[in-house]
């Protein structure tokens, strides 16, 4: 696996093999370049033990659950189809000590970051992803940049770190375009000017800040964007059928990291993985500038995020 480029372009996978020691700039540096952080088997594992009741269980049937999502700060485990309450009890110990390990492993790695660096969602998703019935939005196939629907982030970078526990086969993902240059080419037409003006208008930041005053949670110019970004790539035929792709694999075992907020990308296969998401301060960046919220900000002349920094570097 060859050093990965500066490139902001398309993404490259980088193993944490050819990290100088300490590593914690350079990983930071090519995770904000666009590139997967790529850790090979035995550098992030499970308890035998716990993977092996991982691998029998199953998730409900309801289609409002597309993984079994575990919440670290809640201690609350949605989405899993139990027989007993001893079984919930037990998943949810599993996901709770992957989700602590994780972050212990993810913060060795990302100490540039301090407390830019923030607990978010755990995952288990034991369904196999290829031919997944799922309405087109929510289908992981699609190549997309990563937003969340329901949980504004203002800016926050959405940082994902995944572990492969299936047995006998690897994970297959497809990855194009990274964020600024997918801007460059859709961006009028995913409703970037609408996402200006918003944050231009004095009535709508009013409106903004008395809903949050009302406990409502109201998302920022940005967010609202990055949700029809999402959306406008899944949708496009054009872009799913012609942009050029790379195609990678993570064998059993094995462990990665990316901001998928940045890296358009897309699952074509695989069964029985964990993910740990992460959200970053954007201020936290080594160059903010480069990040989806920085981006944004300079084509539309406006603070879009509708939030101080919690972080100063």
């Amino acid at each position: 696996m060859a050093e990965a480029s500066r490139t902001e372009r398309f993404s490259q996978m980088v193993s944490i093999e050819l990290a100088p020691r300490p590593a914690g700039r350079w990983v930071a540096e090519q995770l904000e370049a666009g590139h997967i952080v790529y850790f090979p088997p035995g550098w992030f594992s499970l308890d035998p033990a716990d993977r092996s009741f991982l691998l029998q269980q199953r998730q409900s049937a309801a289609a409002y659950h597309k993984n079994i999502a575990y919440r670290p700060l809640e201690d609350r485990l949605t989405g899993a189809e139990t027989s007993s309450g001893q079984d919930a009890s037990r998943l949810r110990a599993v996901l709770r000590t992957f989700s602590q390990r994780a972050t212990e492993f993810v913060r060795q790695w990302l100490a540039p970051y301090g407390q830019g660096l923030q607990l978010d969602f755990a995952s288990f998703r034991p369904i196999e992803e290829q031919g997944r019935p799922l309405r087109r939005r929510a289908r992981n196939d699609l190549l997309h940049t990563d937003a969340f629907p329901t949980r504004p982030t203002f800016g926050d970078r959405i940082l994902r770190f995944f572990l492969n526990i299936n047995p006998e086969r690897p994970r297959r993902w497809a990855t194009a375009e990274t964020f600024e240059p997918l801007l460059e080419r859709y961006g009028a037409a995913a409703g970037l000017g609408r996402a200006a003006r918003m944050a231009h208008s004095r009535a709508a930041r009013m409106l903004r800040q008395t809903g949050r005053a009302l406990g409502l949670t109201v998302p920022s110019p940005y967010d609202r964007f990055m949700l029809r970004f999402h959306h406008f790539l899944k949708e496009n035929d054009e872009f799913q059928r012609q942009t050029p792709r790379q195609h990678w694999e993570f064998p059993p075992g094995s462990s990665w990291m990316v901001y998928t907020d940045m890296v358009s990308h897309a699952v074509l296969s695989g069964q029985f993985a964990l993910e740990q998401t992460f959200r970053v301060d954007h201020h936290a960046m080594l160059e903010p500038a480069r990040c989806p919220a920085g981006v944004l900000e300079r084509l539309c002349g406006v603070p879009l995020t509708d939030r101080a920094p919690l972080f100063a570097r």
